[in-house]
């Protein structure tokens, strides 16, 4: 099952599911409204009678300084990425314990270095990672992995858009903006989104199955701490 607003993107990535031999049910809805949950997790069971994983990827909070960043941006970032995951993972539980299923939240790795000019970013980001650590410690007494990962700078369309928008403000080519930051960062090249897809199938995967409440880093070195 597919749940995106982007109805072209979500089109796009159901034929390659389609292609490569699973059978999409493609849904392109809001995950920031309360009732979209509901439609995901009925329609899942409708189609599949069972859900063994849920992988709650969407979302993107404005990156926007501190000082500049208006409530209803902060409110309109935090619902669909941390509530609409909250949401759909309440809604999701019953199902995931009788399959003794498995659950990944996307964090990402400004929660582990914030700043004032996407300081939005960072506090979501850290709150989505508690959020999964709680549904974890009662996922251990209801048999449902939980865990989350925190990805750095993933060269995604998102980010090939805000490159174009911040380099001609910078007096830079965009060409230069993007060489900018891996440099600053200390990583060697950004990452791709591909990288991310194989570290989430591994996290529901039988493989990694004793593992939950954890947090996994995946950012080519960007976080220097420990």
């Amino acid at each position: 099952m597919l749940a995106a607003r982007n109805t072209k993107a979500l089109e796009e990535v159901a034929t390659a599911v389609k292609a490569a031999g699973a059978e999409p049910l493609p849904l392109a809805l809001d995950l920031s409204q309360i009732e979209a949950s509901e439609i995901v997790v009925n329609s899942t069971l409708e189609r599949f009678g069972r859900i063994d994983a849920l992988l709650n990827i969407a979302g993107a909070v404005p990156q926007i300084d501190l000082f500049d960043m208006t409530d209803e941006q902060w409110k309109s970032g935090m619902e669909l990425k941390l509530h609409g995951a909250r949401r759909l993972t309440i809604r999701a539980w019953e199902a995931l314990k009788q399959t003794h299923g498995s659950v990944v939240f996307m964090s990402g790795s400004a929660s582990l270095d914030p700043k004032p000019a996407f300081a939005a970013v960072a506090a979501t980001n850290a709150a989505i990672t508690a959020l999964a650590k709680a549904f974890a410690e009662q996922g251990i007494k209801d048999g449902v992995q939980v865990n989350s990962i925190v990805p750095g700078a993933v060269m995604t369309g998102r980010r090939r858009s805000f490159l174009e928008k911040w380099a001609p403000s910078h007096n830079m080519s965009v060409e230069e903006a993007t060489k900018k930051f891996p440099e600053e960062a200390g990583i060697s090249r950004y990452g791709q989104p591909e990288e991310i897809a194989e570290l989430l199938g591994f996290m529901v995967s039988p493989a990694a199955k004793w593992m939950t409440g954890a947090s996994i880093r995946i950012d080519g070195g960007e976080i220097k701490g420990i």
